[in-house]
């Protein structure tokens, strides 16, 4: 889950690419009826099946630095989401609008040395709490306890192997608990190059129910977002390189660890038509589809890599999110949130 790449400078190499963010105004809600937002680019007659021929994106909100990882809580009807740089994480209700939900969200000490200091992915565990990607503070952590805007987090995820994590990003979890990551190096100010990384790699990780930390895959050079099939068989994960734009899909073995990686949508020539963003966070369907971050705004591909068709924001679009029933998809791209009504459920709602 990455901020606007300098498409230039990545494709000439140079992957310490941040450009900076062009801070926008306080957050705001939109004024209903919403308006309709960005196009919907429909590439394959089975796109119907999942998205109505009048579907429309509406923006709920804008204003935002760098939105991302929204999940939907279920028990408040809302959805929360990250802002990196602002260090925030908001939560939006139809009948609330936006507000802050948690501050700081993602970096709770005072000497701010990070690119991007805030949380980042979010997700929540059985029991329904909030876990979250931090970035400043390099862990994953479940909140525990809100005092207003400010959180009591309980780190779960801190070190592997004696070295701390460069920046976990994206999660998510399967049917018995345990936790799949990615640990890109965005936060830090020089990627790759920042002095405070520890690890050799960016790695994919599995932390077992038992707290046991292990890598399961640490040759792709920007792992980002992260999804698992409906049947948690498959294991997806999104590559944001701008040499080397693709997802992934691997075999999830009965240990959780994985085999037989493939590359199952190339999104390169996307990239060269200068569509904004790269791959990066995603959810999967009930029927296996994915809903994937990318190049241009949302991808619909089929569990086989058949792009069915793009929801076009127009901007580098963070991530997405199942909520309401269900079948409403939530998206964070840029400076807005979005949403767009589906024909589908999110897997295992």
């Amino acid at each position: 889950m990455i901020p606007r790449f300098s498409l230039a400078l990545a494709l000439a190499g140079l992957v310490s690419t941040w450009t900076q963010f062009s801070h926008a105004a306080e957050p705001k809600n939109v004024a209903k009826p919403y308006p309709t937002y960005g196009s919907i680019e429909r590439l394959d007659a089975a796109l119907d099946s999942v998205l109505a021929p009048n579907a429309r994106m509406e923006d709920l909100a804008e204003g935002f630095t760098w939105s991302e990882g929204p999940t939907w809580l279920k028990r408040e009807r809302a959805l929360v989401f990250s802002d990196v740089p602002a260090n925030r994480i908001y939560r939006w209700s139809e009948r609330d609008g936006v507000s802050v939900y948690l501050e700081p969200s993602g970096y709770t000490g005072s000497a701010i040395a990070w690119n991007e200091p805030g949380s980042n992915g979010l997700t929540t565990d059985r029991a329904g709490r909030l876990v979250l990607c931090q970035h400043g503070d390099r862990t994953i952590s479940r909140l525990t306890k809100r005092d207003g805007r400010t959180g009591v987090f309980e780190p779960l995820i801190t070190t592997v192997e004696g070295r701390r994590f460069n920046s976990p990003n994206d999660l998510v979890f399967d049917r018995q608990g345990n936790l799949y990551f990615t640990d890109p190096p965005y936060a830090h100010k020089g990627v790759n190059a920042s002095p405070l990384k520890e690890l050799a790699y960016n790695g994919v990780f599995l932390r077992r129910t038992s707290g046991e930390v292990v890598l399961v895959e640490g040759g792709m050079t920007f792992p980002n977002g992260i999804a698992l099939s409906p049947d948690d068989k498959i294991l997806y994960v999104a590559q944001s390189d701008p040499k080397a734009p693709i997802i992934k899909a691997y075999d999830v073995q009965p240990d959780g660890t994985l085999l037989h990686g493939r590359v199952l949508f190339n999104a390169l020539s996307l990239v060269k038509a200068e569509r904004p963003g790269m791959p990066d966070g995603m959810k999967v369907d009930a029927s296996g589809n994915l809903w994937a971050t990318g190049p241009g705004g949302v991808l619909i591909i089929d569990p086989h890599g058949r792009h069915l068709g793009s929801l076009l924001t127009g901007n580098p679009t963070g991530n997405c999110a199942w909520g309401g029933d269900g079948s409403t998809l939530y998206i964070t791209a840029n400076h807005h949130l979005l949403r767009i009504q589906t024909r589908t459920r999110g897997s295992a709602w």
